[in-house]
């Protein structure tokens, strides 16, 4: 195994961060595709120890998850109406308003002419592709995890993973309904996400597609879903997103309990490859933020909105900033932080996320998170 530092041009495929024709040279050509193929480069590990309990934090995970299924057609009330607007009312002050009502009073903005129409109209189309990209990202969800059962080397953490392909095959039926049925209109994956998970599931190594999935993706998931749970007022939507929740806080633990094991015995170098890794990662989910393809459904010249976006101060993009709350801590948790000569903080802090590494990680932090068993024992006592 190589243990040659990557310079950020071999990490991200350009030499800064903000490279604005680097970041627009990364479109998805093919958005009619209904099959995309990934090479998996992994190996199928079996194990032939079946001691259950062996890691006692996963087989109480595992015990957690086989309680708290849910099933998505009968568990929650696809009869209710939902009206866009109902939804879009609470979420107005969230990631859309914020930085774009700031390009608005810029010089050479696309919105400047915008009114009350073409906001409304932003406002619905962001709404759209945020859920259609929840959707994608739970559909690589379900692959990676997929993958993790394939082969990771621990009979407690394929018992585990098996669970969580349920929970992900789950989420992405339900996103896609309501999608379908409640905010007609989706949207193709976001070029950066795809990117990302391509670049996890052609991983080799069993530990890349849970640092990659489970601690990052998850973990900026969970964060997302949080937020809009917070402010929507929509029930079925709120209702999802808090059962959805309670199954991805147990993914996020499952990745930092199982790594954490696993990190405490890698060198500074192979730790240096982990960080790497994490910080492609976390760039590629901030670029993903940029939206372009509602630009492009807008027809609002994307080119120069991402450039302004680029220069938003990273304090005035607070909604992006806090999607992170997870993410750092856990890796802190993970001892990636600190690790190399500290080179992942050094990193976070270039990217404004630091902040949050004293917030708390998911590694006991799931439990809080179990709304469906507080539901079954609400019925149960009724």
């Amino acid at each position: 195994m190589s243990t040659e530092f990557r310079s950020d041009s071999d990490i991200l495929g350009r030499a800064s961060l903000d490279d604005l024709d680097a970041i627009m040279d990364i479109s998805n050509h093919d958005v009619d595709e209904v099959i995309h193929t990934v090479k998996d480069n992994a190996d199928a590990i079996f194990t032939w120890d079946y001691e259950k309990g062996a890691r006692p934090a996963l087989n109480k995970l595992y015990e957690k998850a086989k309680g708290a299924q849910w099933n998505g057609e009968t568990d929650l009330d696809w009869s209710i109406e939902v009206d866009p607007s109902q939804v879009l009312s609470a979420l107005s002050g969230s990631n859309a308003a914020g930085p774009f009502a700031v390009l608005a009073e810029h010089p050479d903005s696309p919105f400047k002419h915008f009114g009350d129409k073409e906001w409304d109209e932003l406002a619905v189309e962001s709404l759209k592709w945020r859920m259609s990209q929840f959707m994608h990202g739970e559909q690589g969800a379900l692959i990676c995890t997929a993958k993790i059962v394939e082969t990771v080397p621990w009979i407690d953490a394929k018992y585990y993973a098996a669970t969580q392909v349920m929970d992900e095959a789950r989420h992405v039926e339900v996103f896609a309904k309501y999608l379908d049925e409640k905010l007609p209109g989706t949207y193709p994956i976001n070029a950066h996400l795809k990117m990302l998970l391509d670049d996890i599931i052609e991983d080799s190594r069993w530990d890349m597609t849970y640092l990659g999935m489970q601690i990052m993706v998850e973990g900026l998931a969970l964060a997302a879903f949080g937020f809009m749970y917070q402010l929507t007022e929509e029930p079925l939507l709120k209702q999802l997103l808090r059962y959805v929740m309670s199954d991805e806080a147990r993914h996020v633990a499952f990745g930092v309990l199982s790594l954490k094991e696993y990190y405490a015995e890698l060198s500074d170098a192979e730790m240096r490859e982990r960080q790497e890794f994490a910080f492609e990662a976390a760039v590629r989910m901030r670029d993903r933020f940029l939206q372009q393809e509602v630009w492009d459904r807008m027809g609002v010249d994307k080119r120069k909105v991402t450039e302004l976006l680029l220069q938003v101060p990273k304090e005035e993009m607070i909604f992006q900033q806090l999607l992170f709350s997870k993410i750092v801590p856990n890796c802190k948790k993970l001892g990636l932080l600190d690790a190399a000569d500290g080179w992942l903080r050094t990193r976070f802090e270039e990217i404004g996320v630091i902040e949050f590494e004293d917030w708390a990680d998911t590694s006991d932090e799931y439990l809080a998170f179990d709304a469906v068993s507080a539901d079954r024992a609400a019925a149960a006592g009724a």
